[in-house]
């Protein structure tokens, strides 16, 4: 993986440093993203391939992509297609090491075999309800199963059949002997199997039980001699229970560790309510660019590189927090700004004629690609009589510090002339609807050669070249910074931002006809933006990737 400009220490790293230091696996560093195959990756999952990857890269190791496929009733191959573009996109380098929890199915079962024969696991009869009602409270200890005594002949033959397919989903489960007594919930006795009759995307219908993900995980750790084992903190009470069973086991043992999850405001990280806003119809796909997936980030126009800095900024820890979108924003702004190509496109197309100008004349203005980057040298853009300028960079009456087009006002065309307005015209409903100026030959390319100042440049398309397109403006798409904060009854859906999508359609400059999906521009004091898949050879389409700061948007915000 491609590192950020700088790799700040954290608790991980020096765990990691200091295991090194007394060779605790002999000079190894091999760690794993292990994501179940349930819906697509989210923001929250790029930390944590940051981490596993980065970490793995920093100390010459290896990382692991392996999928926690123990669930077939959610799991299905299109997510994992998803998952492993992501990664991959994202700079995680896994090489030949993709696995499956699948792979190891044969070999996780011997062990909960042994687990038997040791005395330290039993079939159990109780149904979930029953389990969880005997499970007991923070203050008293949970009741032992009926069914915890029964003898290592009989549960062997009972997990045999259960294996066989001879019960229905529900009826049987196959449980740790370890404490009812326990401080810790997820050591009264676990289950570690249960019954479901569901085909695998991966293995069939050769298996009607699958291992719940605290047996697996452990386990498959130990099978692809990992060395750290990192996760998010909600599962820093499970690690005993990763702990008893390798050492039940008897095999190798690596070491987890917790980090704090990623949360950001006004985003949404839960898998199964991102899948209902696909299947509700309240976003277009797992990919819409409102969406907190890798995969919507992606088509908004979001970069590896940005997203990467954005994580490795963040910090490891274990306090949980909330991290401000503006954070997020402002990384991925940064990276744009260095790589983007500027261009000039109108949102909101208002007409200027210049009247002075030849009717037929069209000029080719230089215009420079990207100031940040001389490499990429520049463009031609055509000037022509009859313009489209912004809506919002006229006034007819303008208010205090507005320093663009006004009646009488000279302004500068970017890379173009200066111009001053001389008169309007308007609609029947009083709207202006085209603006009329004249122009000053003398400043070409936008200088003046007598040396007279202008306080504003605004941009612009010819009329006669522009390239219509759709554009396709993003905001939140929850209006709270905490999308689950609801009153009792409601969805969290009664969050959604019914204006976190608008349509307009733009005029840009010709540069950009034919340009590939996922080429990412700077409208130039409109915001980065991202040709979007949807395009065709007869319509381009672009999706706001994310703004530009804008001085006036401010001052008009603050007036009101």
């Amino acid at each position: 993986m491609s590192e950020p400009t700088a790799t700040p220490s954290n608790f991980i790293r020096d765990i990691i440093l200091d295991d090194l230091k007394t060779n605790k696996y002999e000079g190894r560093v091999h760690t794993r993203f292990p994501p179940e195959p349930n819906g697509y990756l989210h923001v929250g999952h790029a930390k944590s391939i940051c981490i596993n990857f980065g970490l793995a890269a920093e100390f010459g190791g290896l990382c692991n992509l392996r999928f926690d496929d123990t669930n077939p009733e959610k799991e299905d191959t299109e997510y994992v297609e998803s998952i492993i573009e992501d990664v991959k996109w994202l700079g995680g380098n896994f090489g030949d090491r993709l696995y499956y929890a699948s792979d190891y199915f044969g070999q996780i079962y011997d062990w909960a075999l042994q687990l038997i024969r040791a005395g330290k696991a039993y079939v159990c009869d109780l149904t979930g309800d029953q389990v969880r009602a005997q499970r007991g409270t923070t203050t008293e200890p949970g009741q032992n199963s009926p069914y915890r005594d029964r003898s290592v002949e009989e549960n062997l033959d009972l997990f045999q059949r259960m294996k066989n397919g001879e019960f229905p989903d529900g009826s049987r489960t196959l449980r740790a002997k370890i404490d009812m007594a326990s401080s810790n919930f997820n050591l009264r006795d676990p289950i570690l199997y249960r019954i479901l009759h569901a085909e695998h995307h991966r293995t069939g219908k050769e298996w009607c039980i699958y291992p719940m993900y605290d047996f697996a995980h452990g386990q498959c750790d130990s099978i692809e001699r990992i060395t750290h084992s990192i996760c998010t903190l909600e599962f820093e009470d499970h690690r005993p229970l990763y702990d008893w069973f390798l050492d039940q086991l008897g095999i190798y043992h690596p070491q987890q560790i917790e980090f704090d999850r990623l949360n950001l405001t006004y985003t949404m990280m839960s898998k199964r309510r991102l899948l209902k806003l696909v299947q509700d119809g309240h976003v277009t796909d797992w990919d819409d660019p409102r969406m907190p997936t890798i995969s919507g980030m992606r088509r908004r126009g979001y970069t590896p590189e940005g997203l990467r800095n954005f994580a490795a900024r963040q910090g490891v820890s274990k306090t949980p927090g909330i991290t401000e979108l503006s954070q997020l924003e402002y990384f991925i702004r940064e990276d744009l700004n260095r790589r983007a190509l500027r261009v000039m496109g109108v949102l909101r197309p208002l007409k200027l004629v210049i009247d002075n100008y030849p009717d037929d004349l069209v000029e080719q203005m230089q215009a420079v690609n990207n100031p940040e980057d001389p490499g990429d040298g520049t463009r031609d853009v055509p000037f022509s009589k009859v313009l489209y300028i912004e809506q919002d960079d006229f006034r007819e009456d303008p208010p205090k510090q507005f320093y663009r087009l006004s009646p009488g006002r000279e302004v500068r065309l970017r890379y173009g002339y200066f111009v001053t307005c001389t008169s309007v015209v308007k609609n029947d409903a009083g709207e202006v609807i085209e603006v009329h100026c004249t122009y000053d030959p003398a400043t070409r390319g936008g200088d003046s050669p007598d040396g007279r100042k202008v306080k504003s440049t605004i941009h612009w398309v010819s009329a006669a070249h522009a390239i219509d397109a759709e554009v396709r403006l993003y905001e939140t798409l929850f209006t709270k910074e905490d999308p689950n904060d609801v009153e009792e009854g409601q969805e969290f859906t009664v969050n959604l931002n019914p204006k976190s999508l608008e349509v307009v359609p733009g005029k840009i400059e010709p540069s950009v006809k034919d340009a590939p999906a996922l080429t990412r521009y700077q409208f130039e004091r409109l915001g980065y933006f991202c040709v979007d898949k949807d395009s065709t050879a007869d319509r381009i389409v672009f999706n706001r990737t994310v703004t530009l700061k804008d001085a006036w948007a401010k001052i008009e915000k603050k007036s009101k």
